[in-house]
């Protein structure tokens, strides 16, 4: 009896540390639940203040600046409608598409009209003078705004920066069809300024824009001289950002002109040098119709059959809405591949990307 009076008062002793020990624990964990109940709801009232703040902000900008919003609407209506509006068109590059028909009413052939786009005997050269037309616009036009941007920079003398400044920028105001005409009064084989100056002096003419090679050699410096001013304006703002502490260090390190814009000025805008480039890459299959056939002429065929070109003569010219669609489309994909892939090598090598 004894030993079972001792078992019983252990086992008593020790269920009644046990009540003790889960009671501190259940006041704990209550303590810590009504911690973290605190500063959940003080995060969310802190969120919701943050919240109001940020919208009280935002309607006191839209009623100070309610004209700058309303000017907005204009470029937003225009991508809404030309750009977005338009891709429902892009269903007739699956379709062989009839004007009377209509959209609904045209059969259905899937990629039969790409197929037939790809064995046309204009496809692959109108792809490969476009790739050859813009990369060496790229590779020779790229560079140009860069480097006018840093010289541009480096002018101390405002009323001459000023005066520059407009008239690297004027080009670009102008219509590829003026430019056109005028590059024909000056680079023509009868009547051209330039030929009229080399006859003068002895010389024979020169057929600038009259003979394949010469014409795809002129039309890639004209198309650079007339780009190169207005990419200017965006390194410029760039430049301006630079911090003017790391070039008052480099002056007292004894730093020229030269290393303070090759290890200063570059580096502070290689981000913004990456994301043109990576926007350029993505127009390379793309091209400009305007510029090529204000220049083209019957004398030169060889580089001016573009895929700009061709979508012209096949949709506009020989009614073939379904083959200019699927070309069309086909030029959108392969640029945006472009875009998507040299981002991600950017992303890969430890630069800003694009996305």
């Amino acid at each position: 009896m004894q030993k079972v009076k001792t078992i019983g008062t252990k086992n008593l002793v020790l269920f009644l540390k046990r009540i003790r020990f889960s009671n501190k624990d259940n006041k704990k964990l209550i303590n810590n639940r009504m911690l973290n109940n605190c500063k959940s709801a003080f995060k969310k009232n802190s969120v919701k203040e943050k919240k109001q703040k940020i919208k009280k902000r935002n309607w006191r900008s839209f009623k100070r600046n309610w004209q700058l919003y309303l000017l907005l609407l204009v470029p937003i209506a225009f991508a809404l409608i030309f750009k977005y509006g338009s891709m429902f068109g892009l269903v007739i590059a699956f379709k062989d598409y009839k004007i009377l028909k209509g959209f609904d009413g045209s059969e259905w052939v899937g990629l039969d009209v790409f197929r037939k786009v790809f064995h046309m005997r204009d496809f692959g050269k109108s792809i490969r003078n476009t790739l050859l037309l813009n990369g060496l616009s790229l590779v020779l036009g790229f560079p140009m705004p860069i480097i006018l941007a840093l010289l541009l920079n480096e002018i101390r003398n405002k009323y001459f920066k000023r005066i520059s400044q407009t008239l690297l920028y004027l080009p670009h105001f102008l219509s590829f069809v003026i430019i056109g005409a005028i590059a024909y009064q000056i680079f023509g084989l009868n009547s051209g300024v330039i030929n009229n100056l080399i006859e003068a002096h002895g010389g024979s003419r020169i057929p600038f824009l009259q003979e394949d090679t010469r014409w795809l050699v002129s039309y890639v410096l004209i198309s650079v001289w007339q780009t190169m001013g207005w990419g200017t304006i965006i390194y410029l703002a760039a430049i301006t950002s630079v911090n003017t502490e790391l070039y008052e260090a480099a002056t007292v390190d004894g730093a020229g002109r030269w290393a303070k814009c090759v290890h200063i000025t570059v580096p502070c805008i290689k981000s913004t040098i990456i994301i043109l480039l990576i926007m350029n890459l993505g127009k390379i299959m793309g091209g400009s119709f305007e510029a090529v056939n204000s220049l083209m002429n019957v004398a030169t065929t060889e580089y001016t059959n573009t895929i700009p070109v061709l979508v012209y003569r096949l949709g506009l010219s020989n009614g073939k809405y379904s083959e200019a669609t699927a070309i069309g489309l086909f030029q959108s994909v392969i640029g945006l591949i472009l875009v998507l892939g040299s981002d991600f090598f950017a992303k890969k090598l430890g630069e800003e990307g694009l996305l």
